[in-house]
């Protein structure tokens, strides 16, 4: 006799496998984003603010500031020099990201002219240590805004952690190489890194990342396949 029963348990399982499949498939998708004011307004300058800062980290603003003008010159816009840009809101008055982030954008475009301004905010930036483990966190929210209309360009977010904890060695190792990932990690200052990974993840990203600028040759190609 066909063991009817055991075929139709066989089919369900394999119709929740498929399922499961597919919602796995679905959660990976990445979602869209509305580049329509971006390619309307397309920068080919970009002023990037000293970020304001929600993190333990006195420093996290300049330290993450210096990771950033890179991506964003090799997706093709010309990037305003930080430093230079800091040291002249700084000596007209406004010692402190915050106030820099208040200056109006028809005072960017009379003294600077820049085609847009990215102000950035950083929410973790850092080690955490525990006893036998460490995680080196940056996370940080990007706006591109239009200088000449105030308009939104695009929002992306940064978020990248990095890991580290027992190598073998049992307990004794543990301790010993958490306490050296300490003094390494004042020595190198691991958490650019982490940065780096961070900031080309959001600016480069297939989907939502920065569209390419017009210093690159193939932007227009990208502007219209996104």
């Amino acid at each position: 006799m066909f063991p009817f029963n055991k075929f139709i348990h066989g089919f369900q399982a394999v119709s929740v496998a498929w399922g499961l499949l597919l919602l796995v498939g679905c959660a990976n998708v990445p979602l869209s984003y509305d580049f329509s004011a971006f390619r309307a307004h397309m920068p080919r300058s970009i002023l990037v603010l000293p970020p304001t800062n929600d993190s333990v980290e006195v420093l996290a603003p300049y330290t993450y500031l210096s990771t950033v003008s890179r991506p964003l010159a090799e997706a093709g816009y010309y990037v305003f020099p930080v430093v230079v840009v800091d040291q002249l809101f700084k000596e007209n008055g406004l010692p402190t990201p915050y106030e820099m982030h208040e200056v109006s954008l028809d005072k960017i475009d009379e003294v600077l002219g820049a085609d847009a301004v990215l102000y950035i905010h950083i929410s973790e930036f850092g080690q955490k240590y525990a006893v036998l483990s460490s995680n080196t966190t940056v996370k940080a929210q990007a706006t591109l805004v239009d200088v000449r209309t105030g308009q939104e360009l695009w929002v992306g977010s940064a978020h990248a952690v990095e890991q580290s904890g027992d190598g073998g060695g049992g307990l004794l190792g543990m301790v010993i190489a958490s306490a050296v990932e300490q003094v390494l990690d004042s020595m190198t200052d691991r958490v650019v890194d982490v940065a780096r990974v961070a900031n080309r993840q959001m600016f480069s990203h297939r989907t939502r990342g920065v569209l390419l600028g017009p210093l690159r040759p193939d932007h227009e190609v990208d502007a219209r396949g996104r």
